[in-house]
């Protein structure tokens, strides 16, 4: 009996011990818990410090830029009410060019000075200085947030941001649609001078009005005698197309000559403003503008504009001169001209924006009867992907996450998973795979190829959230049929664009499906990389670009080719569960790589333009 109860209190300590061996470790893994978390809440804190010290400098140098370019466009003013020649206005250009920041402190006061004033302070800052930027007028037809139909809009917004944060000066020039929403135009300002262009066998006045858009000085162009030219619903798609945009393309130089303007390039885009050329050629080129080049950006050569010969006339061009297989004569159509190949001659170097495809294949397979055309050029032909707004765009900034991450810590990402999976009322756990879905087209192809690759996977636990965009209805129909046949709880349809909502699917979503790697509306395939989703195409169209690697393909093309462009769904799934680690450093390298406008895109127009000061 006492050996036993001895026992008995041997084993009642062993117990006791033990107990207090799991709570002490328990206490320790809670305090280990506790410094992880406070060591992480005190990372996160440090990033919003970052973060904040970021947009702190980001803001003055808006405003820098703001102040800037109101001082480029009172010079404008001063010349067009006769105050300054053109002469002295290009050295006060110089200046505020050269030395934007001191300009923009000495300046700051600008909007309380009438233009004898802010003159009178100008003579006494100028001093000689020697230029050493580009100064780059886009003659264009949209521009975001102003007015925006296609890929067009982004672009010149993004390009003309990235130039101007890499110090060169660059100014947009459009005409003054009715429909167009001004609220985003800081200092928007009518010159009092009216400005005229020659159409149609006499001179026409037209309304000027200046202002600033993203720190980017803008210029649009109002018809009086012309009005209705740019006051109809629609951007695009009328008979008269050709006479409004001719119009409009003479009216620009006409401006730029008018306000002495001697820019070093003068940037033109599609076929709307591809007539610039010619003009600036045959009619503009003597009238100071001698040092002043040509560049020409294609987004899609299908769209040409083909017109009567004598229709060239009307903005002071010679139809007998131009209508020749060498100039503006259509290759096909012989009887008529084609404007976007009047644009190709007369430039000195042709941009065709493609994120996916080479110089070669765009003159051999993409050129809609130009190929000709393309080839006589092709030594002044250059090929840029698209970009994207990364200071939109950016899981380390993004004000709609629940938690920011990057390429160095992504463990915000998950927070992210869950807290898309919460919201949509999915079932929540980091562990299952989520593909987020957003098309800016859904072909009938790409509907079956949909159909048939979600079937599987959502029979395997996968889970897809898919949403529409205000910008393509085609698609938003496309995805209320999808819906009819895939209910479940693992799917999840929103058919109308909610911006925080898209920031989340990117950020949540392990697998972004992509109609097409070129994606030049949506540019889904670049934000899901920045966000650390591999994009995976659903398009057969992109089957051409999995089985080689071109040199001449742009950056962004190599890279998707060599990475996630030769996967399904069902490969990439695969390699998910299969291959973990391996899986999350190809997407942690491929948050790292920068494809923003800033990146190629840029870089490659920066090129082009030193070429064409060597020309």
């Amino acid at each position: 009996m006492e050996q036993e109860m001895k026992n008995n209190d041997i084993w009642r300590l062993f117990k006791e011990a033990q107990q207090n061996i799991l709570y002490l470790n328990k206490q320790r893994l809670w305090a280990v818990e506790e410094l992880n978390r406070t060591n992480r809440e005190k990372e996160l804190l440090l990033d919003k410090i970052d973060q904040l010290e970021a947009e702190k400098q980001s803001l003055e140098v808006k405003d820098k830029q703001s102040i800037c370019w109101e001082l480029l466009l009172r010079i404008d003013s001063m010349v067009l009410t006769g105050l300054i020649n053109t002469g002295e206005a290009s050295d006060l250009r110089n200046l505020v060019l050269d030395s934007k920041v001191r300009v923009a402190d000495v300046f700051s006061d600008i909007l309380q000075k009438n233009d004898a004033e802010l003159l009178a302070e100008f003579q006494h800052f100028l001093n000689e200085s020697k230029k050493n930027a580009y100064h780059i007028i886009h003659i264009c037809t949209e521009m975001e947030p102003l007015v925006s139909v296609g890929s067009l809009a982004s672009y010149v917004t993004g390009l003309c941001c990235a130039l101007q944060r890499k110090g060169h000066l660059v100014e947009v020039i459009l005409p003054k649609y009715a429909s167009m929403d001004l609220d985003e135009v800081h200092g928007l300002r009518e010159i009092e001078a009216e400005a005229y262009s020659y159409f149609n066998g006499q001179l026409h006045g037209n309304k000027i009005w200046t202002g600033v858009v993203h720190g980017i000085g803008v210029t649009f162009i109002q018809p009086l005698d012309y009005s209705s030219f740019f006051s109809r619903d629609r951007v695009y798609g009328y008979p008269d197309d050709f006479e409004r945009f001719t119009y409009f393309s003479r009216a620009s130089l006409d401006y730029i000559v008018k306000s002495g303007k001697k820019p070093d390039v003068l940037h033109i885009h599609n076929w709307e403003t591809a007539v610039v050329g010619p003009l600036f050629w045959d009619i503009f080129v003597n009238q100071g503008l001698g040092s002043t080049k040509i560049m020409l950006t294609c987004h899609s050569l299908d769209s040409q504009c083909l017109a009567h010969p004598d229709k060239l006339a009307l903005c002071g061009l010679d139809p007998v001169r131009l209508h020749r297989p060498d100039r503006l004569q259509d290759n096909n159509k012989t009887h008529l001209i084609n404007t976007l190949k009047g644009g190709v001659v007369y430039s000195n170097k042709v941009i065709i924006m493609s994120s996916m495809h080479s110089k070669s294949e765009i003159i051999r397979s993409l050129s809609h009867g130009l190929e000709s055309t393309l080839s006589i050029h092709q030594n002044k032909l250059l090929v840029a992907p698209f970009g994207f707004d990364n200071s939109t765009w950016d899981p380390y900034y993004d004000k709609f996450l629940r938690e920011n991450y990057c390429a160095e810590n992504i463990q915000g990402k998950t927070a992210c998973k869950v807290a898309l999976q919460q919201q949509l009322g999915l079932f929540k756990h980091a562990s299952t795979v989520l593909v987020g879905c957003m098309f800016s087209e859904v072909s009938d192809v790409v509907l079956e190829n949909l159909k048939a690759v979600l079937r599987d996977a959502i029979m395997n636990g996968i889970q897809f959230i898919f949403m529409g965009t205000d910008k393509t209805p085609s698609a938003n129909s496309a995805l209320v049929s999808l819906q009819e046949e895939l209910k479940g709880g693992h799917v999840r349809f929103f058919d109308i664009y909610d911006e925080a909502l898209a920031h989340l699917i990117f950020a949540g979503s392990d697998i972004i499906l992509c109609q097409s790697f070129h994606d030049p509306v949506l540019q889904v395939p670049l934000k899901a990389l920045k966000y650390g989703a591999a994009p995976v195409s659903v398009a057969s169209d992109d089957i051409r670009f999995r089985h080689f690697l071109d040199i001449e393909t742009t950056k962004f093309s190599q890279f998707i080719n060599s990475t996630f462009g030769n996967m399904t769904l069902s490969q990439a799934l695969n390699e998910i569960k299969n291959s973990p680690s391996t899986w999350k450093q190809k997407i942690i390298d491929a948050m790292s790589r920068d494809f923003s406008w800033d990146a190629e895109c840029c870089n490659i127009h920066i090129s082009a333009y030193s070429a064409l000061k060597n020309l």
